[in-house]
């Protein structure tokens, strides 16, 4: 997925009045170097809540690729995932801690401790799927629902992976709102404070 996403971004002039501000491609593109085809692109990131609205905003994507969103912030991307390989199949544990640490978040990795899938993870985050196209597996612990263009998850907090099972390309836009464990549930999920 190169810079093919047109984001337009609105702010206000000096006078109050609604404006673009920008207006062309999302300038950040990320190319997973452990995962081949796969690639996200950053539309905005908040980092904090309620969102600070000024009349024009610094670019909020660039930098280092940061899977998660900062505390109290949000992320909205667009990632491509291509049909599964047996590269992604046939990863190790290592491989797939290296593939997060490529996310920024190789923590987050979850396989060979209750993931069965390489690219199981878990984030401390509240995340709105929209499929746009094509069609995806959602892998949970016990459970696999089949995802196709226009259904729309609710991902909250758990453990899970995507997999493409067919053979072209599936779109997905995601919303990722920074999110905190209640005290009974991170205790049964022994995750760390």
């Amino acid at each position: 997925m190169e810079n093919q996403i047109r984001r337009v971004v609105t702010g206000h002039d000096a006078n109050g009045k609604a404006i673009v501000i920008s207006d062309g491609p999302a300038p950040f593109v990320h190319i997973n170097p452990r995962i081949t085809g796969l690639s996200s692109i950053d539309i905005w990131r908040t980092g904090d809540m309620p969102a600070t609205i000024v009349a024009e905003h610094d670019e909020p994507t660039l930098g280092p690729r940061r899977q998660l969103p900062t505390k109290t912030g949000t992320v909205v991307r667009i990632t491509r995932f291509p049909p599964e390989t047996d590269e992604v199949r046939n990863m190790s544990v290592d491989d797939a801690r290296a593939a997060f640490d490529a996310l920024g978040n190789e923590e987050g990795s979850t396989f060979g401790r209750g993931g069965h899938h390489p690219l199981m993870h878990r984030t401390e985050t509240i995340d709105y799927a929209i499929i746009l196209s094509g069609e995806i597996n959602m892998l949970l612990d016990d459970t696999d629902v089949l995802l196709k263009a226009g259904d729309v998850v609710v991902q909250c907090g758990t453990n899970h992976a995507w997999n493409n099972r067919s053979d072209q390309n599936c779109d997905v836009a995601f919303v990722l709102i920074d999110g905190k464990f209640d005290s009974e549930l991170r205790e049964t999920l022994q995750v760390a404070d």
